[in-house]
């Protein structure tokens, strides 16, 4: 299995932005995951991610990224595509 590389982004406070004195990141294995999990993230890769849902300007989005056979893919979803597992594995640092 894969490990996934997660980092959250955007947020009221800019969170992992430039300037951001916060980052928040974690990582989890994908055979940590069930198996409806395992789909949701096989679709926020086929599909490049999601488009941010219309009112969620300041709402988080997820990056994540993870290396295959096939080379490393990275794609940026909305909070509310990413499961809970991937999304609770974050852990915020101040920078």
């Amino acid at each position: 299995m894969a490990i996934l590389h997660v980092e959250r982004l955007g947020g009221l406070a800019n969170f992992g932005g430039t300037r951001s004195r916060v980052r928040s990141h974690g990582k989890v294995d994908t055979a940590a995951l069930s198996a409806t999990e395992r789909k949701v993230v096989e679709s926020l890769f086929e599909s490049q991610g999601e488009s941010e849902p219309p009112g969620m300007a300041d709402g988080f989005r997820y990056r994540i990224t993870r290396t295959t056979d096939a080379g490393t893919e990275t794609v940026v979803a909305p909070e509310s595509a990413v499961p809970a597992t991937i999304a609770s594995c974050v852990k915020d640092e101040f920078v």
